[in-house]
């Protein structure tokens, strides 16, 4: 139920056909695990600029979001697309313990780059990559997250199916993450959203101080709707300007 890789098709160019797209590996204990790193326009070694890490839903890939990005790229804001282990390409089997493990070393990679200004990155995350981002910010903290259709933790999902805590191997637990961080924190999340309800991304936006909630009118993989992409982009670039990312000129 919370890894349904077998669902998520990669895509035959495999970002190839994608402007700039670097591919990164991580060798782990299981095999190579993959990233797409997308450049920000403008960025290069001589003039470093900030950058997201975006993880994806649990039946996508990495694949799927590089033309729904590029707003930031747009922005100068250069994009880590991190792979769950399993999933696509990316040998091996994802777990929360696994994802966490790669994504701190893609983290790593990422601030170490030239043209990366380390002290400028943001985390964000949709669905189940809320959980990722959030496990990833409790030994990286980042400048600032956005959480989208993301959940409180597994448990409080899983009760709603009457699975015992017991059985839950990966908790994600994401109150917890930020209670404890205190991030500069923007949640987005469907007021329809049945899967991953409203209140979860109440809870989420109440946990941090300053946080910022914006609700739409749609459900889980609808959020935001489209014709309101426009206006969603604006809240993003909004908060990652008032987070001291970009600039706002």
């Amino acid at each position: 139920m919370i890894f349904p890789r077998a669902y998520a098709e990669p895509l035959a160019d495999g970002g190839a056909s994608v402007p700039g797209l670097e591919r990164l590996e991580v060798e782990s204990e299981e095999g190579i695990v993959e990233a797409y790193f997308l450049p920000g326009d403008g960025v290069n070694a001589g003039a470093p600029g900030p950058a997201v890490v975006f993880a994806h839903g649990n039946a996508e890939l990495i694949d799927y979001w590089t033309s729904d990005l590029e707003p930031y790229r747009r922005m100068g804001v250069s994009v880590l697309l991190p792979e769950f282990r399993g999933y696509g390409r990316s040998a091996g089997s994802p777990s929360q313990e696994a994802i966490h493990s790669d994504f701190v070393a893609f983290y790593d990679q990422l601030v170490a780059r030239d043209d990366v200004d380390g002290a400028r990155v943001v985390f964000h995350g949709r669905s189940l990559g809320g959980g990722a981002v959030c496990s990833l910010a409790t030994e990286r903290p980042p400048e600032a997250m956005i959480l989208q259709s993301a959940f409180e933790s597994v448990p409080k999902i899983a009760r709603r199916y009457l699975v015992p805590r017991f059985l839950i191997r990966d908790p994600f637990d994401n109150l917890r993450a930020i209670g404890s961080l205190q991030p500069k924190l923007l949640v987005v999340h469907g007021r329809n959203d049945t899967i991953i309800p409203f209140s979860h991304g109440q809870s989420l936006a109440a946990a941090a101080q300053g946080a910022r909630l914006v609700a739409y009118d749609a459900g889980h993989n609808d959020c935001p709707p489209r014709h309101q992409m426009d206006d969603y982009w604006s809240e993003v670039r909004r908060f990652v300007i008032e987070a001291g990312i970009i600039d706002g000129d």
